[in-house]
């Protein structure tokens, strides 16, 4: 089993541009996958609606992963997004992932929180926004 990871996800789905979101998706995230983000749970539809979104904000970024644990089908990981976005604005963000892998190493459920090192006020919601 070949088993994903935030930073692998998140730059499929966030930078490279050499693949669709759905694609992106399908490689990372399972058709029953839903997360929680600060408080907001949103399942598979509506965590692509979001991305896609982003990917209208987005010109750029860097996934720097801190801690990393896998435990069978439970993930972890300390990790900061630095993005920055086609205005020329940049954004940090602390993020603390606990997650569950389905059988195929990909995500199935993410529960996650974010901490704002970096960015406006109107970015504070960007882990969640639609």
């Amino acid at each position: 089993m070949t088993r994903t990871g935030i930073k692998a996800a998140l730059t499929d789905l966030l930078l490279n541009d050499e693949i669709t979101l759905d694609e992106a998706a399908d490689r990372h995230f399972t058709p029953d996958y839903r997360q929680r983000t600060d408080g907001e749970w949103a399942d598979r539809t509506q965590f692509l609606d979001h991305i896609a979104h982003l990917r209208t904000l987005v010109a750029g970024g860097e996934i720097d992963v801190h801690e990393e644990l896998y435990d069978g089908n439970k993930y972890a990981d300390r990790h900061t997004c630095h993005i920055t976005k086609k205005d020329g604005s940049t954004v940090s963000m602390e993020v603390y992932v606990f997650a569950d892998l389905a059988p195929d190493g990909r995500f199935q459920r993410i529960e996650e929180t974010t901490l704002m090192l970096k960015g406006s006020d109107a970015d504070r919601n960007l882990g969640s926004v639609r």
